[in-house]
């Protein structure tokens, strides 16, 4: 008897449930909560197809191309991010578990007194 009221429980529960979420529609729930306006849409009715000229990046045969202002910024902003990223990167320590172990091999071997300790030169 026990049984069979723990398993009515558990179908009330799931029953209490699908209910409960199901009690509001699904755009309500996905709406914007706390916002006081409403979303705003992309659109605006008009077409965003800019229709082909034939000519390479707009720039007809002859004419100059004119820079715009972002560009300069733009190729010595990202160009420097990237020499010292380069610059960084060749620079960093060696943090590779292989020269750790090395450098622990010949630290202990030379504890031990197996190694001759290289800061002591004999002349």
């Amino acid at each position: 008897m026990q049984s069979l009221r723990a398993a009515t429980s558990g179908s009330r529960a799931l029953t209490t449930t699908r209910q409960s979420t199901l009690r509001y529609p699904v755009s309500f729930t996905g709406g914007r909560t706390f916002s006081q306006s409403s979303a705003v849409r992309g659109g605006g009715h008009e077409s965003h197809y800019d229709p082909p000229s034939g000519w390479l990046f707009g720039v007809k045969p002859g004419e100059q191309y004119e820079k715009e202002g972002w560009e300069n910024l733009m190729y010595w902003g990202f160009g420097g991010a990237c020499a010292f990223g380069v610059i960084a990167y060749a620079f960093k320590p060696d943090t590779s578990i292989q020269t750790w172990a090395l450098e622990e091999a010949r630290r202990r071997l030379e504890a031990e007194g197996i190694l001759p300790d290289p800061d002591n030169k004999k002349d």
